[in-house]
């Protein structure tokens, strides 16, 4: 009877031996961005290819560990979302990982504690920059996700603004809000804004991309040319004009000049040939004495 108990005791411990063959998983750890968490894990050395992964998670407060459905089968190198299974933000979790195959298994690897609060990273949020003559307006929204906390507990905003000039650049902290206003800028230059979330437990934020704009429209360069270009017409137009008065009035006082000689040279022409001309016909004794300088002192006395 005492051999028969003895080679049952043998057996059992044989099957557990071989039960527990398979090495465990490594590297097990939770990681976590905007509150979608992850479990990741490494299959141990030499692992072989038909082994499978299950997931069991536990709340530190209940110690009563629970099978994660979605992740009883996993193939080495998948991950377990875990968005779902932590439900509650302010809890702390665990997570044990182990491998199987038809006839053994592994033992369990834990992870370190977790808080879905505190231990998940704030992504960059959505952010809309633009002008509003010396100053700027900003839209910030979360970023899409799942598993994304309430906004009601973002306490802070961090604004570092840059002047794209420069490089000149300050910081301000604000309270959270969807929009908001930043003023006393230079009006017609561009800032650029980067924005990081603040929670009252939760430090580890990534800040968002700069965004940029103009706190009001800048002088626009085709404007300007059009504007030089109506200019330097207006001049040249004044120019021509100008050359236009100036060549008339020397016109007339050439035509002034020359005048005498010419009409002199046409009545002694009219002369030689015997005829006067038809302005001149006439009784000419009434007409007044020839002035001095005038064409008619050129004329022969008769």
């Amino acid at each position: 009877m005492r051999l028969w108990i003895l080679l049952l005791l043998l057996l059992r411990q044989s099957h557990l031996a071989i039960s527990v063959s398979l090495p465990a998983p490594s590297n097990v750890s939770i990681s976590s961005i905007n509150m979608e968490h992850t479990l990741s894990f490494l299959p141990g050395a030499d692992s072989p290819d038909s082994s499978r992964f299950e997931v069991q998670v536990v709340r530190v407060s209940k110690r009563s560990w629970t099978a994660v459905a979605a992740c009883s089968a996993l193939k080495a190198g998948q991950t377990c979302n875990l968005t779902q299974v932590f439900k509650k933000p302010l809890e702390q979790y665990r997570a044990r990982v182990r491998a199987f195959t038809a006839g053994q298994t592994s033992s369990w690897t834990v992870s370190a504690a977790f808080q879905p609060l505190s231990d998940t990273v704030l992504g960059p949020p959505d952010v809309v920059v633009s002008g509003c003559g010396n100053c700027l307006l900003l839209q910030v929204r979360p970023p899409s996700s799942v598993g994304m906390l309430p906004t009601d507990l973002y306490m802070d905003l961090v604004l570092n603004v840059k002047r794209t000039r420069d490089g000149a650049q300050f910081i301000l902290t604000r309270p959270y809000k969807e929009e908001m206003e930043i003023s006393y800028l230079q009006r017609g230059v561009e800032y650029c804004v980067t924005v990081t979330v603040k929670t009252l437990f939760n430090d580890n934020s990534v800040p968002s991309d700069a965004h940029c704009a103009f706190t009001s429209p800048p002088p626009s360069h085709s404007l300007s040319v059009v504007y030089g270009l109506l200019g330097a017409f207006c001049a040249l137009l004044l120019l021509l004009i100008g050359s236009i008065t100036c060549n008339g009035q020397l016109s007339v006082r050439l035509l002034r000049r020359r005048l005498p000689t010419s009409l002199s040279y046409f009545l002694l022409k009219v002369q030689d040939v015997g005829a006067a001309p038809p302005e001149l016909s006439g009784d000419t004794s009434d007409m007044p004495l020839h002035k001095e300088g005038s064409a008619d002192c050129l004329l022969p006395d008769h």
